[in-house]
């Protein structure tokens, strides 16, 4: 009887047991498995599905790495057979941080930062969540993996604060952007991984390019671009609006407006496995892993879009019939003369590259096992081996020697008669330019002009003006003096050193502002060339619009859309114009300049420098939209060029930076200062180069920095805002970052991509100023239009003989 009481209690512990457990796992079941909350860790074993499993986050280690790295992955249906590109990550959170081993957690901690923490104490942090904020992560079923604020009251969502698809690694999914912001200095851009093995950031990037159109970049250089977006494709992508892949159709779109332009597509209901990747060697390959954009190789010549590659003359006699330099892939043990290149960013595509550049270069490889660093050879032996030490060697295709020795014997002959020919042509026209007067040299140059600023052939307009390309005209003298009733003076806008500018209206009924340039003017043939050259490419809403020129008996004039408002400077130094400038005003020109800066130095396709901005060369339209104009002085700078010199010193005094002006070092931050003189200008409606103490030469920027280090940076503003309505908290961080853009040094200046945020973003903590430069003792008292000497105690001689310093008057 004891023993059947047993065995009853026995069983209804275990029933008991039972109905708990299953409890648990129906509690277990109804919470959300797609989201991280805060407190909880997602561990190196674990997966984190999306709401319908369409994704899944995970650690991974690429190829025979030991190096873990946190990825988003597709879930593959039963019936799919995937490929290499279906087992690829889509996305990965520390490409550039890879984790030693298995450490790594991804965790919300009770601060709110959201990041991956691995090892002893070390961190790879995402965001930080604002103080006392209720937060989560949650993957998504479009692959986008977001941190989030939730609702205190319900747990809806409050915000996103941070999402992946604002931080796309090398693939592209449905609903990702492409593009940039030109507001927020968001861009959004694809990055090749180094190799299939390390997910790093690589060599080769995609992107949109602000003359709207996709473009593919390898270390800054374009090798690939789509042509415009018009009539719903790419001009040489026509296809694309009709595109599918294996498993549906997809919808292509392009976005344009003043604030952001972005590529976007979206797939069909239940499309699955849907993506665009962009490998190491530039070409973006879609879900099956077939090229769709940038496939330039083997033969770029014949394919639209691509820029071929142009080899020197040594690799001719290499070339294929089509023109394409080959490799042949060979295993075995390489010895001989070679360069190491031990970078660490260095792929095989890279690697490619450089031998292709190198006369002497006969083969190349990777260095090391996962595709990474690059070794090149200008001789090259190898044994064929089994052994570990054994290589994977790329060696230039020869031709036979025969073949060879006569192709070089025709290309010796062709460069020869070509030399002498191009000598008997260069005698003749130096002889003939000898006997042009002043009006052929100014066709000549009109000429160039035409040639430069539009390759393609212009037409012939139906007056004797003429069209450059799509959008510059070059107009007959005739034109803009009917215009501007002979440059009347009644239509005389103002003068400066450069000439008069007049107020025009065309036959068609638009208003112009022609600026003529003076005979006797500092500025000549150059800079009158530059700034056609050069605005032409340029567009932007807060940069002034050339609508074309005039070289004609001469005459050179340039013609701008008419700016209502004339320049700043009307405004901000006349005692009774200012007051129409309210604080509103005055920020909106803050922000619309640092705008058109960064677009000048970051986002155009021309890398410029301005060097010569100052209040009487920001106009302003009807709304008081600032347009940043003449662009004569500007500097064109290459991609990876951060800094030059310059021996020829141009600009406004008070507005050059001290590298500038003493040694000729223009760089970005040369322009970043002058926007720190302009905005300090604006804010106090004060000129820079004036006096503000009786006993000593106190510029407007020592006024600034002393009333800063006193705790009386607010008596600076203007006092004819008094009585307008302004925060003082955006009068005092615009004073702050005026001052972090005059520092003595440039290293110590942000850039306009920082000046952006750090006066659109209330948040973000900005560091103290240092000293800033030329704030006493340098007061102006020069006429303007005079050659400067400036002096320094460290050297032997400095007087800048070609240096350009100009005071204009307004438009």
């Amino acid at each position: 009887m004891a023993k059947k009481r047993t065995t009853i209690q026995l069983n209804l512990t275990l029933c008991c047991c039972f109905l708990f457990i299953d409890f648990c796992f129906s509690i277990i079941g109804t919470q959300k498995t797609d989201t991280i909350f805060q407190g909880q860790e997602f561990r190196d074993w674990e997966h984190l599905n999306s709401d319908n499993k369409v994704f899944r986050l995970q650690f991974f280690s690429p190829g025979n790495t030991k190096n873990r790295y946190l990825g988003i992955f597709y879930n593959l249906p039963p019936d799919v057979t995937p490929n290499d590109y279906d087992k690829r990550p889509v996305w990965v959170a520390n490409r550039d941080s890879p984790i030693p081993d298995a450490s790594g957690n991804l965790m919300i901690d009770t601060d709110g930062k959201f990041m991956i923490s691995y090892g002893e104490g070390q961190e790879f942090v995402f965001f930080i969540a604002p103080a006392r904020s209720n937060v989560s992560s949650r993957l998504l079923d479009n692959g986008n993996l977001v941190f989030q604020e939730l609702n205190n009251s319900d747990g809806s969502v409050k915000q996103i604060l941070w999402q992946s698809f604002d931080q796309p690694t090398d693939t592209l999914l449905p609903g990702m952007k492409l593009g940039l912001n030109f507001k927020t200095g968001q861009r959004w851009l694809l990055t090749s991984w180094i190799s299939d093995q390390v997910p790093a950031s690589g060599s080769v990037t995609f992107g949109v390019d602000p003359t709207n159109q996709l473009m593919i970049w390898w270390r800054g250089s374009v090798v690939w671009n789509s042509g415009i977006w018009q009539n719903g494709h790419f001009d040489y992508m026509q296809n694309l609006a009709t595109a599918s892949d294996q498993y549906g159709d997809l919808n292509f779109s392009y976005v344009s407006d003043e604030e952001k332009k972005y590529f976007i597509y979206s797939a069909s209901e239940g499309q699955i496995l849907t993506r665009y990747t962009l490998d190491s060697s530039g070409i973006v390959n879609d879900s099956t892993g077939s090229p769709t954009f940038g496939a330039c190789t083997p033969h770029p010549a014949f394919v639209p879009g691509c820029n071929m590659e142009i080899l020197s003359p040594c690799r001719r006699a290499d070339l294929d019939r089509e023109g394409d330099l080959l490799f042949d892939q060979t295993q075995g043990f390489p010895y001989g003369d070679s360069i190491v290149l031990d970078k660490n960013n260095y792929s095989l595509f890279d690697c490619r590259v450089e031998c292709r550049s190198k006369c002497s270069c006969v083969a190349y490889a990777s260095i090391s096992d996962n595709g990474t660093g690059c070794e090149i050879w200008s001789n090259l032996q190898f044994e064929m081996t089994d052994f570990k030490q054994s290589r994977e060697i790329f060696v230039i295709r020869r031709k036979p020697g025969i073949i060879g020795s006569w192709v070089g014997v025709a290309v010796g002959f062709t460069i020869f008669t070509a030399f002498w020919c191009l000598c008997i042509v260069m005698l003749r026209r130096i002889r003939a330019e000898a006997n042009l007067g002043n009006k052929m040299r100014e066709k000549r140059l009109l000429y160039e002009l035409q040639r430069a600023a539009a390759p393609a052939i212009y037409k012939r307009a139906k007056s004797r003006d003429e069209k450059i390309g799509h959008e510059l005209q070059v107009f007959s003298l005739e034109s803009i003096e009917l215009a501007t009733n002979s440059f009347s003076n009644r239509n005389k806008l103002g003068e400066g050193g450069f000439g008069s500018v007049y107020k025009g209206e065309l036959l068609d009924g638009r208003a112009v502002a022609t600026k003529r340039l003076a005979r006797t003017s500092g500025q000549g043939f150059q800079e009158f060339k530059n700034e056609i050259l050069l605005i032409a490419k340029l567009q932007h809403t807060n940069l002034v619009k050339l609508l074309g020129c005039c070289i004609e008996d001469e005459e050179k004039i340039l013609v701008y859309d008419y700016m209502t408002n004339k320049s700043l400077d009307l405004f901000l130094f006349d005692p009774h114009r200012k007051e129409l400038l309210k604080w509103t005003n005055r920020l909106n020109i803050i922000e619309g300049v640092a705008q058109g800066l960064l677009y000048l130095h970051k986002y155009s396709r021309l890398r410029v420098i301005h060097r010569d901005l100052k209040a009487s060369n920001i106009l302003l339209d009807d709304n008081m939209t600032p347009k940043i104009s003449d662009f004569g002085m500007a500097r064109i700078f290459g991609a990876q060029v951060s800094e030059e010199n310059t021996n020829r010193i141009v600009g406004t005094y008070g507005y050059m930076s001290p590298e500038y002006a003493l040694n000729g070092v223009v760089s970005e931050k040369t322009d970043v200062f002058s926007f720190g003189v302009l905005l300090l200008e604006i804010i106090s409606g004060k000129k820079n180069h004036r006096s503000y103490d009786s006993e000593r030469p106190l510029n407007l920027i020592g006024l600034a920095w002393e009333m800063w280090s006193e705790g009386r940076a607010l008596e600076l503003v203007d006092p004819i805002l008094e009585d307008s309505s302004h925060s003082k908290n955006e009068v005092m961080r615009c004073i702050h970052v005026g001052l972090l853009c005059v520092q003595d040094q440039a290293k110590d200046r942000p850039s306009m991509s920082d000046v952006v945020s750090m006066l659109t973003n209330d948040n973000l903590h900005l560091p103290a100023p240092k000293q800033p430069a030329f704030f006493i003792g340098l007061v102006a008292t020069q006429e303007p239009e005079k050659e400067q000497e400036i002096k320094d105690p460290n050297l032997k001689k400095c007087s800048i003989k070609h240096l350009s310093i100009s005071e204009m008057e307004p438009r």
